[in-house]
């Protein structure tokens, strides 16, 4: 990735980092559903044209904060809106769905879209556990806990192999997601794309380098291939972007608490961190947020990329305001060079 300097002239990095969105859709307070879809269709518009490489878009249910719930639902919008990027699940809770199902509706979008689109798979159930539980068809029992029977299915339609289904499936590109050990280790064995969520789990990196180390090659994907999910925010100045930070950093406090609401304005959110009695630049424990100037923000981003051994990196932005969430990309993308 290169870096645009002072004066303009383009510094080339030994680390050649993709950039990618993954977006979350979030709700403002004051707005609607339907605004924050419109606003992930405005900012794919964006972010496509200053050269971002990929969008995904992920999946929660029955969190007032954060509007889709339906990946594949917007995956066609946006890469209708789109001409270059890669669109794509951040990701499916395959827990919820049948293989079949999944496999038919990405065959789809991947056929119409001409190879354009992704198919980011998860096994969190994307909510709590009473949700998760009205999401299943059949509440009779608890859901079986089968999701690597689940995942062979899947790679079985798209590879063509199940002779009882007369389809010819076309492949998106297949990514498994995870935050934790074991989807590393399942990654590994199955000669995966492996996406890690570093702003759930920010320590990460080992589990990366193991999936690294222990890769199995397949015949879809030879090599590993690592992309790291980052929260960052970026403005004008390093004290700017700490004000913007203010709303998320109070909706994930909200969260650990068991409280779901749109994303606070930010002199709400200023408001509530300065009673919580520890410096607001450490909220939430246990949480990463990379937040400042963009001279500040692409080394941050670089170095966290490293630790993974990451090929890419999903920006995720959470802003109140729409605009500053969009200028927050464009100065990412103008610092990094993109084009």
């Amino acid at each position: 990735m290169g870096r645009i300097a002072r004066d303009g002239e383009r510094i080339e990095e030994e680390l050649r980092l993709r950039l990618g969105v993954l977006d979350q859709s979030p709700i403002p307070a004051g707005s609607s559903v339907g605004d924050a879809l419109r606003n992930s269709i405005d900012l794919a518009r964006l972010t496509d044209s200053l050269g971002y490489h990929r969008y995904w878009l992920a999946e929660h249910h029955g969190a007032a904060s954060l509007a889709c719930a339906s990946p594949e639902a917007m995956i066609g919008p946006v890469a209708a809106a789109t001409k270059n990027l890669r669109v794509g699940s951040g990701g499916i809770m395959l827990p919820h769905y049948s293989p079949l199902k999944v496999a038919e509706t990405f065959s789809m979008l991947n056929g119409l879209y001409e190879g354009r689109i992704d198919l980011g798979i998860g096994r969190a159930p994307g909510t709590s556990g009473r949700i998760a539980r009205a999401l299943q068809r059949d509440r009779r029992n608890p859901p079986p806990d089968d999701f690597l029977d689940q995942l062979e299915e899947l790679q079985a339609y798209f590879a063509n192999a199940r002779t009882e289904i007369p389809i010819c499936f076309t492949r998106p590109e297949l990514w498994l997601l995870g935050s934790s050990e074991q989807s590393a280790v399942w990654a590994a064995e199955r000669g995966l794309r492996y996406a890690f969520a570093d702003f759930i789990n920010p320590e990460g990196a080992p589990l990366a380098a193991w999936y690294q180390d222990r890769f199995v090659p397949s015949e879809d994907v030879p090599a590993p291939k690592t992309s790291v999910a980052i929260s960052v925010i970026c403005a004008e100045t390093d004290a700017e972007a700490q004000r913007l930070a203010s709303s998320v950093r109070m909706m994930l406090v909200q969260m650990f608490r068991g409280r779901t609401a749109p994303v606070p304005p930010v002199a709400e959110a200023e408001q509530f961190l300065s009673a919580e009695g520890m410096p607001a630049e450490l909220l939430p424990i246990g949480r990463r947020l990379i937040v400042g100037s963009p001279a500040a923000v692409i080394p941050e981003i670089q170095r966290v990329a490293a630790e993974y051994g990451a090929e890419e990196a999903l920006i995720v932005t959470i802003i109140h305001n729409h605009n500053a969430r969009r200028r927050s990309y464009e100065l990412i993308a103008h610092e990094a060079g993109l084009s």
